[in-house]
């Protein structure tokens, strides 16, 4: 049976630090990582979406965790295709920023991403290095080739792939995302979410990696795909929600080393709550249903 790890998307998100959650002498920014790390012990790194990482940012982390510790980070924004400030890059590379379509760009934003991140790959907290597409990365022969230059350019790398776009995951297509993630060794993300809206993505449980698989729970807002983020990510899980994927998890951790279990419903202290009632719920006995949900 695999290591089930469960935790949150950020430990840093504004409404998390502004709820209360983080004890008085503990709201710097050592003090929130240090804390965080006693109640969970993985999590996922947000700001390198927005932002290129900084190895001095990689080394604070190493050692304000224990080992052990994972942090799957979110790859850059113009790695994935999404829309990408000029202001967000180095200042050597802004004039550039218009050339998103150009490898040698590309290949240059990855050197940069991935050698700030090789503190936390060089001393084992590094779990994965988290690609999530948009929603209009649609299913199809150009989004696998894009696919397969992502992979070559994260050679060597722990890679996780979360598609926003519902077709990869339906019926009809569900078979060949399964194939190619598991041809590329990239770990299918499943994802937990209002389901019956335009972008709903199926709640499937692909495993497309021996090393890993990742769940996300996104909340089950009905505001998906539109409004604040706060909108759309606004959810408290019941314990009923939350036990249903109990079987499910018990299932990937049959087959799969680790299971990371995130949670991004990130309105004031929602994930850590969630996140929480979640690890006593996979701690309790196994039931005999777990083995074959």
């Amino acid at each position: 049976m695999g290591e089930i790890l469960i935790g949150t998307c950020s430990w840093t998100d504004k409404a998390l630090v502004s709820s209360g959650w983080y004890p008085p002498g503990r709201r710097d920014a050592e003090g929130r990582l240090r804390h965080y790390a006693e109640h969970f012990p993985v999590v996922e790194v947000d700001a390198t979406y927005y932002a290129l990482p900084s190895i001095r940012n990689s080394l604070l982390w190493t050692e304000r965790t224990p080992p052990g510790f994972r942090f799957d980070v979110k790859a850059f924004s113009l790695l994935t295709g999404h829309p990408t400030r000029p202001a967000a890059l180095p200042a050597d590379l802004r004039a550039r920023a218009h050339a998103t379509g150009d490898p040698g760009f590309l290949n240059e934003i990855w050197h940069r991403f991935s050698d700030a991140l090789r503190p936390l790959r060089d001393t084992g907290r590094l779990g994965t290095l988290l690609f999530q597409f948009p929603p209009w990365f649609a299913p199809g022969a150009r989004s696998e080739t894009v696919l397969r230059h992502t992979r070559r350019r994260a050679a060597d790398w722990p890679v996780a792939v979360e598609f926003r776009h519902p077709g990869w995951w339906l019926d009809d297509h569900r078979a060949r995302t399964t194939a190619l993630l598991t041809e590329l060794d990239a770990a299918a993300v499943a994802v937990d979410m209002a389901q019956g809206l335009p972008g709903s993505i199926p709640p499937v449980t692909p495993v497309t990696s021996p090393d890993l698989a990742v769940v996300r729970f996104h909340g089950r807002s009905p505001a998906w795909g539109r409004g604040s983020k706060e909108d759309r990510f606004r959810h408290s899980y019941a314990p009923g929600e939350l036990a249903e994927w109990r079987p499910r998890l018990h299932a990937l951790a049959s087959r799969v080393a680790r299971v990371h279990v995130l949670f991004n419903n990130c309105c004031a202290d929602a994930a850590v709550r969630a996140a929480a009632s979640m690890k006593r719920l996979m701690a309790t006995a196994t039931h005999p249903s777990d083995a074959t949900g």
